[in-house]
């Protein structure tokens, strides 16, 4: 444990709703059942966004789950402490989140026929919005700057040093689900697209878990997963986490655009920035992401 982590397998996780006990026992045996609906993401990428609309296409748009469990109950995550317990009492189709790379994901999931959503996000998006997330949490080393948390992103994993991101590094983690990117059982999805045309891509979610949802019930999903709807709900909005944890009021839902990197990268850093990601994600088709 190094300056608030807890670390498995080269990759630093938080020392609060995680152990080492759980995190080998989730990526070695937790069990994927062809029926359930599995999400996965790098943080900040728009996870919470995702279970939402997930919820609601579930319930045919009836919002009573939504508004009465907490968003960590309703598709817990598989290595968290908390989520691994609920979902092994889980019965019937279960609703799943993960920000788990590819390599440590549990191997079950492989022969299975789950349906499987990722999501990707502008890195330098994803870095911003961590950043702000870092700055609060009590828990672990706090960047000082957002120059020093840009460091800490790009190098994205330095082994057991308190100059790292969650889960290590963007790179890996988006290199390692893309090879599963042609699999009929997979959808890719980007925030981006999203929230550029959040109707039609919400029913390409649906046709791709094979839920037909009447119109009305479509422009309820769009309500109610929407921005402004979400920051004011208390189950999705985090605020129920004890305040112990932050350094000031704590909501998950900050900003919900895209390109708030424009606001706060010098030239120079989002220069820096493009260099490491050509390095990094040569060989992959352009059009696979869609931001600048």
């Amino acid at each position: 444990m190094t300056d608030g982590y807890l670390w498995f397998e080269g990759l630093p996780f938080s020392v609060v709703g995680f152990s080492y006990e759980v995190l080998k026992e989730a990526c070695a045996q937790f069990m994927i059942k062809d029926e359930d609906t599995v999400l996965v993401t790098y943080p900040k990428s728009g996870t919470n966004w995702m279970i939402e609309i997930l919820c609601l296409i579930h319930s045919h748009g009836d919002t009573k789950w939504i508004r009465s469990v907490p968003t960590w109950e309703r598709s817990p995550w598989i290595e968290t402490d908390v989520g691994y317990k609920l979902l092994n009492e889980r019965e019937g189709p279960r609703l799943l989140s993960s920000h788990l790379p590819f390599h440590l994901f549990p191997k079950s999931l492989f022969t299975s026929t789950a349906k499987v959503i990722y999501i990707m996000r502008n890195p330098k998006d994803v870095l911003v919005s961590g950043y702000y997330h870092r700055s609060m949490i009590k828990l672990c080393k706090q960047p000082e700057s957002l120059e020093q948390y840009f460091e800490w992103f790009i190098q994205g994993n330095g082994e057991c040093s308190s100059h790292t991101v969650p889960y290590g590094s963007w790179f890996e983690h988006i290199r390692g689900w893309m090879s599963m990117r042609d699999r009929e059982n997979v959808l890719l999805l980007s925030y981006e697209e999203l929230q550029k045309d959040p109707r039609s891509t919400i029913e390409r979610i649906c046709q791709f878990l094979g839920k037909k949802l009447s119109p009305e019930e479509l422009d309820s999903v769009l309500k109610n997963s929407s921005f402004q709807v979400m920051k004011q709900n208390k189950m999705s909005n985090f605020e129920m986490l004890p305040e112990a944890l932050f350094t000031k009021p704590f909501l998950i839902t900050r900003k919900g655009i895209s390109g708030d990197w424009k606001n706060h990268l010098t030239v120079a850093q989002a220069e820096a920035f493009d260099k490491v990601y050509q390095e990094k994600m040569v060989g992959f088709p352009k059009e696979l992401f869609p931001w600048e």
